[in-house]
This record gives C-alpha cells, sequence and structure tokens, in this order.
C-alpha cells in the first residue's frame, strides 16, 4: 500500500519531512458504493488474548530497562528483548530500540505516553527524538514520560534489510505504469528481486514482522515501564498497531488516541482500491487550489480539476518517453514513475503544495526535475550519499505478513485497471500496479481482515481527516464503529492526519483526552 512510512503524523508538516508509506498503498474515501464480499471478506473480530501472563513470557515481561543518555536534548535510551516467536519463546529472541524524555514539569506525573507515526517502517525513536518530544504540547510533556520503540524490523531494532543503495535506486526508477507486455516483465522482475533480496537477507526475521507481534511487543515495553495500562498516540499504520493492541488486551488499555484510521476489516485490494480513491480526493483539493494561483504550471483560472488531471497525466507520459535532467550527482533523471512519487509525496499535506508547483513548473517548463526528486527522495528515505532507509523494506515486510496479497499476478491487475482508474483518473493505473508487489513475497501471509472490537477497553479515540490521501476518511468511521469503546473526532480538512496539525479544535479536544481522560462528545467535528 501506499501508506509507507508514516506520512507524517506529526513532523512539520513540509514535504521533504514526510514519513513514507510508499508501498502500503492505501487509500481515501473511495468514491464508489461498499466494497463487495470478494473486495472485502472480513473475519471474526480480533480476539484477546489471557489476562494472565504465561509463564513462558514471565522474563520478558519481568525485565527491567537500563537506561543511558543518548543523543542531544535530554533523551535516554536502552534495549529490550521480545521473543523472535512468541508461539514459541525458546526460539530467540529479537533486541527493540526503546527511548524516552522524562516529564519535564511539575504536576501528578500520567506515566508513559507511547508514540508511533506509522508506516509500517517509520522510525518511532526518529520521530520522537525529531518531533515528539518538543512538538507535542507543553502540558502533555510536563506530565508523561514520552517514550518510543521502533517496532521488530524497523530503524534500530534488527531492521529488515532487501537492497543497497543503487539496487534500491533501480527499484524506483522501474515503469510502473507498463505498457506493454515488456514493460510489465520488467516491473514483475524488480518485485522479484525485492522480495528476493528480502528473504536472503533478513530470511527468519521476515517470519515475525506482523502488526500482532509488534502489538504484543508494545505490552512487554508497558510492563517494563512500569504502567498498568498502556497511554498510546499512534498515526496512520499507527493506529493498526494501536487498535490491534487494544483487541489483544483490552483491559490493559488506558487512554488511545488512533489519528488516522486504518480499517483492519479490508482486503488488501480494498484497502488499495480506496486509497487510489483517496489520492484522487486531495488531488482534486490540489487542482482546485492551484489554478486559484498565478505559478500553477498545470492550468489557470476556469481551468477545471479534471483539466489539471489531465495536463498532469500528460506531463508523466512525456517524462515517461522523456526523462527530465535533475543535476543528480549518481546521474538519475526524473521518469515518470520517480515523477509520480514526487507528486503523491506533496499529497500528504498541504502545506507542501506550494513545493510542488514549483516543483512541477521547474519540471514542465525548464526542464529540470531537481524538485520532483527531492520530493521523491523525501518519500523513500534516500539520502543524499545514495543510501536509504530501511523503511521501505519494513514497510513491505510488514503489509506482506499482515495480510494475502491484492493480486496474484499481472493478468489480474490488468482486468482491475478499469476500477482503478475509475477511482483516479491521474495515479489508478501505477495505484493499482504498486498492488502487485505482495504477490511474489517470500514467506506466506500469517494475517487476514479482522474486525477489531475490544470490548471492556476504555474510551478510545478515533480521529479521521475528510479528505486524507491516505487514510480515508470512511476507514476512521469503520474502525470508529467496531471498537465497542470508541469516539470518533472528525476534521474536515486536507492534509494525512489532524494532530498537531494547526487546528486549534482538534489539539485542545485531544490534550484534554491525554491529560484528564475526558474523551470527546459524540459527534464532535473540528475544522
Amino acid at each position: 500500500m501506499y501508506l509507507r512510512r508514516s506520512s507524517r503524523p506529526c513532523r512539520p508538516r513540509t514535504a521533504v519531512t514526510l514519513l513514507a508509506a510508499a508501498v502500503l498503498l492505501v487509500s481515501a474515501c473511495s468514491s464508489g458504493g461498499p466494497a463487495s464480499s470478494a473486495d472485502n471478506p472480513v473475519e471474526a473480530a480480533l480476539a484477546a488474548l489471557p489476562q494472565a501472563t504465561p509463564s513462558t513470557l514471565a522474563p520478558y515481561y519481568g525485565q527491567k530497562l537500563s537506561w543511558r543518555t543518548c543523543g542531544v536534548g535530554g533523551f535516554q535510551c536502552a534495549t529490550m528483548k521480545v521473543p523472535l516467536d512468541y508461539a514459541r519463546p525458546a526460539a530467540g529472541d529479537v533486541r527493540l530500540a526503546v527511548a524516552r524524555k522524562k516529564a519535564t514539569g511539575k504536576g501528578k506525573p500520567l506515566g508513559s505516553l507511547l508514540v508511533n507515526p506509522g508506516g509500517p517502517g517509520g522510525s518511532a525513536i526518529g520521530y520522537l527524538q525529531q518531533y515528539a518530544a518538543i512538538g507535542y504540547p507543553a502540558e502533555v510533556r510536563a506530565r508523561y514520560d514520552m517514550v518510543a520503540v521502533d517496532p521488530r524490523g524497523v530503524a534500530g531494532s534488527e531492521p529488515v534489510e532487501c537492497l543497497d543503495g543503487r539496487q534500491m535506486d533501480t527499484y524506483t526508477e522501474t515503469d510502473s505504469t507498463p505498457d506493454d507486455r515488456q514493460e510489465t516483465g520488467r516491473l514483475v522482475t524488480a518485485y522479484k528481486r525485492f522480495a528476493e533480496g528480502c528473504g536472503a537477507r533478513s530470511p527468519q526475521l521476515l517470519r515475525h514482522v506482523s502488526t500482532v507481534e509488534a502489538a504484543r511487543d508494545m505490552d512487554v515495553l508497558r510492563a517494563a515501564l512500569g504502567d498498568a495500562k498502556l497511554t498510546y498516540v499512534g498515526a496512520s499504520y499507527g493506529t493498526f498497531l494501536g487498535s490491534t493492541y487494544a483487541g489483544l488486551f483490552p483491559e490493559r488499555v488506558g487512554r488511545l488516541v488512533l489519528d488516522g484510521a486504518m480499517d483492519p476489516s479490508l482486503s488488501a485490494r480494498r484497502l488499495n482500491l480506496d486509497q487510489t480513491a483517496g489520492f484522487e480526493t486531495a488531488f482534486q483539493s490540489f487542482a482546485k487550489d492551484c489554478v486559484r494561483r498565478a505559478d500553477c504550471p498545470l492550468g489557470g483560472k476556469g481551468t477545471t480539476p479534471a483539466q489539471v488531471g489531465r495536463n498532469l497525466s500528460a506531463f508523466f507520459k512525456k517524462v515517461d518517453a522523456h526523462p527530465v535532467p535533475t543535476g543528480d550527482a549518481d546521474g538519475r533523471k526524473l521518469d515518470e514513475s520517480l515523477a509520480t512519487t514526487g507528486v503523491i509525496a506533496a499529497m500528504y499535506d498541504e502545506g507542501a503544495w506550494e513545493q510542488l508547483r514549483e516543483a512541477l513548473t521547474s519540471a514542465m517548463k525548464e526542464r529540470d526535475g531537481a524538485g520532483l526528486l527531492v520530493l521523491s527522495d523525501s518519500y523513500y528515505e534516500r539520502g543524499a550519499d545514495g543510501r536509504y532507509s530501511n523503511m521501505m523494506f519494513a514497510n513491505a515486510a510488514v503489509n506482506c505478513l499482515d495480510l494475502p496479497p491484492a493480486f496474484s499476478g499481472p493478468d489480474q491487475v490488468e482486468e482491475a485497471l478499469p476500477e482503478f482508474e475509475k477511482a483516479s483518473p491521474v495515479f489508478g493505473n501505477g495505484l493499482a500496479w504498486a498492488s502487485l508487489n505482495c504477490a511474489y513475497w517470500p514467506v506466506k501471509p500469517t494475517g487476514a481482515p479482522h474486525r477489531i472490537e475490544a470490548k471492556g477497553a476504555a474510551p478510545i479515540v478515533v480521529v479521521g481527516t475528510t479528505r486524507d490521501p491516505a487514510t480515508p476518511y470512511r476507514w476512521a468511521q469503520s474502525l470508529s464503529r467496531q471498537l465497542s469503546s470508541a469516539r470518533l473526532l472528525t476534521y474536515q480538512g486536507d492534509g494525512h492526519t489532524a494532530y498537531g496539525r494547526g487546528s486549534r479544535c482538534i489539539d485542545s479536544t485531544i490534550d484534554a483526552y491525554l491529560l484528564h481522560g475526558t474523551p470527546p462528545t459524540r459527534g464532535k467535528r473540528c475544522s
């Protein structure tokens, strides 16, 4: 799915700091009707685990974390052990990186606040250190120890590895909208090489990076921190992680905020189709804004959003045939795949629209693709040295384990193209083919679509943004109906997630919940 790392959730809203969500391809408010049973084979609700901790897990739950000073700014770091396989704890351990910043003010301490920016594959520790520990409201930071753990397979926690930098460059530049069988074959080969690289470099861990296992790790951390219940803010994929925790441990739910919610009851195909529609919704907002501005390279006043889309599609076809120079030190040119990724990256945050207009102007009128390449690189977390973070590797590893693949081969993608292109005339073709990535995964999926009810849990706040490109508002509506104690908080606006994005209404409502345990009133809407 294109959910990639997380999307911003909570970093400053600029495109260059987006948390990648690229492979997770999950969409937004679908313009179509309800999903068919084939698209949405809902399973039974996720069953809660026994309240008593099994004796085989006692050593993990009883461990004491050894904190040390790390970095600057008063952070402490530690390493936590969890079983590689919860069904066979004796089979070996995974070492998880944990970080915290102690509460900074007076007042009664409220324990730990665990944060996760999403992905899957986004570094929670990086998010904590770069944003949450300084960007969350002072009142929240004063009362809570701010805590993060990189999930298994991510960043500092025994990261999944798949390809080196040069191989990833080749992968990201592969034409993702094949025009003939030869190009289709090259795309399939790229997916197979990616999967084979992951299988060769992380053969054992690849079988144990599911969301259920990561949620169980969070409960071990809760115990190691000395908290009776979990207080948590998860964004984007982090909402799936948080809701999974609630389903497994409802009696241990403290104050949970699920911002930019995912719907666990949907199949991978439906998730991808919904997200395709979500990016179209976001693009329509961008298009309407663009044509009102003098520097819009896709049309002027009076140009319809549909024409803006056709103009952008024409540009994509042009760079498909004739890639644009970028001045990149490694000689990369802006092709259709990189250009499309750059545009999609800017859809996560309306604060990036100006940057996108400038990048498109340079590429379309001056044949300089550097600006769109910067946006694409930020999405993939590619550094100036040509190295990539492991975000995209972990993203695919988790997604392909959590759900059966959306498609089994190119023929199924081709059959689905009309539906995806209806959902988004601009992005549908590429996002349909992106949904093929898990078809060649070396490990069979262990998860399936399911409802999460979390009966007996304390009130949980589910947050949905009406024009969210990556996690459609309908997903927040669905999750809030599934969770027995959910309160839906709606943000009427653009961008991915809502907390910390500038809405005083949203921020004050969530702050009141975190500080005082007061959930929002039913049906509350903010703008």
